[in-house]
């Protein structure tokens, strides 16, 4: 089963605290203080159920958006479509995708790059999104810092949201695995409505924590130059054990 076949059902409404929009104005941020020139056609990868790729089209960018769920790419649509938003949005895998066109920026948000769990996929989407991309183009991502993972630990998490007549109830039970730097994430969601059961989910999501010094490697051999490797959302600060989410800024040389 892919991940979020099931979960991504009920991914807008765990993820509703999410602030989208603070996040886009990071994005905004790295392109104005990186970009040697203006962007205008944007790629997401893993867009999600576009919570990134629709507030940048309507801010007038030309954004088109891959994800490997088929799930969340209809209910990006369907979003898309309510707003009337233009979209290009396709059912791909990064690892393999090809699109024939090429972008001015790329970014790959809340974690993408850290589904990808063994090393050959790591190269091949960083190879495959280097060819969509213009010389000195962009590539904005974010991931799980191994420096942190190993330092913190992660722990089991119980996440409850409501939405009128329904509660979603997720439980998040880690397994690490260090030598491998992998986190298998067990989730189980109880959904009630009206205060009854009417759906349970169990679905595993393996997730790949990275290191910096892999990075710039990962990044140098696919064609990129490492710019800055920061705390997410945050430009100016550093990143040490203390940061679990890292934002990875690079540029298409």
């Amino acid at each position: 089963m892919k991940p979020f076949e099931k979960y991504g059902k009920y991914y807008d409404l765990i993820y509703k605290d999410k602030d989208y929009k603070a996040e886009c104005v990071f994005i905004e941020e790295v392109f104005q203080k990186f970009s040697p020139k203006p962007i205008k056609t944007i790629l997401d990868c893993g867009l999600g159920t576009g919570g990134h790729a629709l507030p940048l089209a309507r801010k007038g960018y030309d954004v088109t958006g891959i994800d490997v769920s088929e799930v969340v790419v209809e209910i990006a649509g369907n979003k898309a479509r309510r707003i009337n938003a233009n979209l290009d949005l396709y059912v791909m895998d990064m690892r393999d995708f090809m699109l024939n066109k090429t972008f001015d920026a790329c970014i790959s948000m809340f974690a993408v790059m850290s589904y990808l769990t063994v090393n050959e996929d790591i190269s091949k989407a960083l190879t495959n999104i280097r060819k969509h991309l213009e010389r000195d183009s962009l590539f904005l991502f974010d991931c799980w810092n191994g420096l942190a993972v190993l330092r913190i630990l992660p722990s089991v998490t119980v996440k409850t949201v409501e939405e009128g007549y329904r509660r979603v109830i997720r439980i998040a039970q880690p397994d690490l695995d260090a030598f491998r730097h992998l986190c298998k994430v067990n989730y189980q969601l109880v959904v009630t409505e009206n205060n009854m059961v009417v759906d349970e989910i169990e679905e595993i999501h393996m997730v790949r924590f990275l290191f910096p010094q892999e990075i710039s490697h990962y990044l140098s051999d696919a064609g990129f130059e490492l710019k800055r490797i920061c705390p997410f959302l945050d430009l100016n600060g550093r990143v040490d054990e203390s940061v679990w989410n890292m934002a990875i800024i690079a540029m298409a040389v």
